[in-house]
């Protein structure tokens, strides 16, 4: 099988870009803040590397349904998971939510 040499520079970079794309976009559909986690912020980039991206955002949605708002409205060119609390839930996370807590202790603030 032969290899790609550079691929993962190349995967950074659209990562990038895209992330670029949501932090301009997002504030105006009522994004408050966004945290990036993850195997990216770890350096870890692959052909699998997908964003990771805590989302606080005023909803009144159930969890469950959080992440279609992003997905519908962006439609992203990537992967990316959307882990979306409201400010109360993020700021008093419940049963030590892994997500906030990854976003707190590993986590690179992107916006807010």
């Amino acid at each position: 099988m032969p290899m790609m040499y550079g691929f993962g520079a190349q995967r950074k970079q659209i990562l990038e870009a895209e992330l670029s794309r949501l932090v301009d976009e997002m504030p105006q559909l009522g994004m408050v803040s966004m945290i990036l986690v993850g195997p990216f912020v770890r350096g870890e980039v692959g052909p699998e590397t997908v964003l990771d991206l805590v989302v606080v955002q005023e909803t009144d949605e159930p969890v469950h349904r959080r992440a279609d708002f992003w997905t519908t409205h962006l439609r992203p060119r990537i992967g990316i998971n959307f882990f979306v609390y409201t400010p109360d839930e993020f700021e008093n996370p419940i049963g030590g939510d892994r997500m906030i807590h990854e976003a707190a202790n590993n986590g690179e603030r992107v916006h807010g």
